[in-house]
C-alpha cells in the first residue's frame, strides 16, 4: 500500500547521535527536515561512554552542558591499570583525553564520561522542540532514487506496512554500521569488520568506596581470575565489565548468574559485593572506512561512513562532528548563502579525521595515544579558546561564533576580513577585540580573522 509523497529539504535516516546532531543543527537554520528511524524507541544500551572536548563545545553552545554533566561519572578521563578496582595500586595511562589541567586552558568545557543512553534522550528532546523538524519512528528505508534536483526515498512504516514516499533535496544517511542508505546508493566499506569479539556484563553496584582516591573512567584489571576492563557507565553505580573472547574460552553470555557474580567480585576486589546484573551483550571490533562519504545528493555520516573499535573513544565523537559538519554546510547551501561547491568539502575535511581515528582504533595500543595528538584531531583547527570580557560577561572566544561568518579584528586592524570572503553571501558578525587578546590568538594587531560556524577559517571551498 502506497501513501502520498511527503517533501522535505533534508531527509535524515537514523536517530543515533550523528542523525540527531544533524537534525538539531539544521533546525537552528530553519531548514525543513524529516528524520526517520527504524527503531520505535531509543536504545537503552550505554554503548559509548565518553563525549570529547569538541563535541562538548558544540553541546555547550546548544545549552546542554549542565544536563550532560548531570549524567556523567565523576572520574578522570584516563585509564588505571590495576590488579583489582579496590587494590589501591596501579599505573595511570593516557587514553587520548586531556587532563583537568590541560582542558582548562584549551576549552571552556571538558570531556564528559557520560554514556550514550544518557546523551541520546537529551538530543532527542531538543530536536522534538524544533519547529522545522519532524521525527518518525518505526520507519525503514527500502529504496532510494536520485535525480539532478533531489532524492526520492521509499520508506516502510513497520506498524502499518505501508510505504511512504519522501521527496527531499538532500539525504543524510546516519543509519549505523549496517546502513540501508549506504547499501542503496552502492557504497562499500573497506577494512576489517571482525578484529575481535568482546563481551560485556552491565551491572549496578556501589563501588565508589572501593575506588577510593583512584577514580578513573577506564580500569584495566590484571587479576588472573578476571582479567578485563571495568568501565564507569555514567553517574551513579552503573558499571560494565568487559573482556575479549577467543575460541575455546568461557563466554560471558553463556555464564550462569553466579559465575558472572564471581567474575565481578574478582575484578572489583570487593568480597561482599552484591551487584545487580542488567544484561550481557556481545560486540565486534571493526575498523572500516566507506569508499565514499557522498554519492550525488546523499551523504553518509557516523557509523554509516566509518566503523571504529572502542579504543580511544572516537567512534561516537567522530559521528557527532560528521553530523554537525554536513548540517551547517547543507544549511548554507539551502539558505542560498553558498553554492553547492561547499558540499564537496564535507568529505575532503571529514575523511582525514575518520581515517586517522579508524587506524588508531585498529591499533591494539591505539587507546594510549598521547592526549595532545588526539586533542589536535578532535579540535581539528578550530579557533583557540581564550576567556574575555564581552558586554559585562566573561565568555570564551568560541562564544563569539555565529551561524554565519564571524569577523574578529582589533581597533588597529587595517585589513577587512569580510571583504576576503567570496562565493558566499552568509551574514557576517564583527567583533572588535583587545590587541593583547589577538596576539594571544597568534595574530598581529593589523590582522583580522574570518571564521566559519565551526570556528575554522573561512576560505574558498576547495574540494581537493
Amino acid at each position: 500500500m502506497l501513501r502520498g509523497v511527503d517533501e522535505a529539504d533534508v531527509l535524515i535516516v537514523g536517530a543515533g547521535p550523528a542523525g540527531l546532531v544533524a537534525g538539531i543543527a539544521l533546525s537552528r537554520y530553519g531548514v525543513n527536515t524529516l528524520l526517520v528511524e527504524k527503531r520505535t524507541a531509543l536504545s537503552t544500551l550505554s554503548r559509548a561512554t565518553v563525549i570529547s572536548t569538541r563535541c562538548m563545545e558544540i553541546f555547550r553552545s546548544w545549552g546542554l552542558e549542565a544536563a550532560i554533566g548531570a549524567g556523567a561519572a565523576e572520574v578522570a578521563t584516563c585509564g588505571w591499570v590495576t590488579p583489582t578496582l579496590a587494590s589501591g595500586q596501579g599505573v595511570v595511562i593516557e587514553v587520548g583525553y586531556p587532563s583537568d589541567t590541560d582542558w582548562a586552558v584549551t576549552s571552556p568545557t571538558r570531556p564528559a564520561w557520560a554514556p550514550q543512553d544518557h546523551l541520546e534522550p537529551l538530543l532527542f528532546q531538543l530536536l522534538t522542540e524544533a519547529e522545522t523538524c519532524e521525527i518518525r519512528l518505526g520507519r525503514e528505508v527500502v529504496e532510494i532514487e536520485e535525480s539532478d534536483t533531489g532524492v526520492v526515498a521509499s520508506i516502510r512504516d513497520h506498524a502499518s506496512g505501508t510505504i511512504e514516499t519522501v521527496s527531499s533535496k538532500y539525504l543524510v544517511g546516519a543509519d549505523g554500521a549496517h546502513s540501508a542508505v549506504r547499501s542503496a546508493i552502492g557504497v562499500h566499506m573497506e577494512g576489517h569488520d571482525a578484529l575481535a569479539e568482546y563481551q560485556m556484563v552491565q551491572f549496578n553496584a556501589p563501588l565508589k568506596e572501593a575506588q577510593g582516591q583512584h577514580r578513573y573512567g577506564l580500569n584495566i584489571i590484571t587479576h588472573p581470575d578476571a582479567p578485563g576492563v571495568l568501565v564507569a557507565r555514567g553517574r551513579g553505580d552503573r558499571w560494565g565489565y568487559a573482556r575479549e573472547w577467543r575460541p575455546g574460552q568461557e563466554r560471558l553470555d553463556e555464564c550462569s548468574e553466579q559465575r558472572l557474580l564471581e567474575l565481578i567480585t574478582a575484578a572489583t576486589g570487593v568480597s561482599d559485593l552484591r551487584p545487580s546484573i542488567e544484561r550481557v551483550s556481545t560486540f565486534r571490533f571493526a575498523a572500516q572506512l566507506a569508499e565514499h562519504f557522498r554519492k550525488g545528493r546523499c551523504f553518509l555520516v557516523g557509523d554509516a561512513a566509518h566503523r571504529m573499535t572502542p579504543r580511544g573513544g572516537t567512534g561516537m565523537n567522530t559521528a557527532i562532528q560528521d553530523g554537525y559538519d554536513i548540517a551547517w554546510k547543507l544549511a548554507w547551501v539551502l539558505r542560498g548563502w553558498c553554492d553547492q561547491e561547499l558540499l564537496e568539502t564535507y568529505e575532503s575535511e571529514r575523511r582525514p579525521v575518520a581515517a586517522h581515528n579508524v587506524a588508531r582504533s585498529a591499533d591494539p595500543n591505539g587507546a594510549q595515544n598521547g592526549a595532545a595528538d588526539a586533542l589536535n584531531w578532535d579540535l581539528n583547527g578550530r579557533l583557540p579558546h581564550r576567556w574575555l570580557e564581552h558586554n559585562g560577561k566573561i565568555i570564551s572566544t568560541l562564544d563569539l561564533l555565529s551561524d554565519g561568518l564571524t569577523v574578529l579584528r582589533s581597533t588597529e586592524s587595517t585589513s577587512d576580513a569580510s571583504r576576503t570572503a567570496i562565493a558566499t553571501t552568509a551574514p557576517a558578525v564583527t567583533h572588535t577585540l583587545d590587541v593583547t587578546l589577538l596576539r594571544g590568538l597568534g595574530l598581529q594587531p593589523s590582522d583580522s580573522l574570518l571564521l566559519r560556524p565551526d570556528g575554522r577559517l573561512w576560505t574558498n571551498p576547495d574540494p581537493s
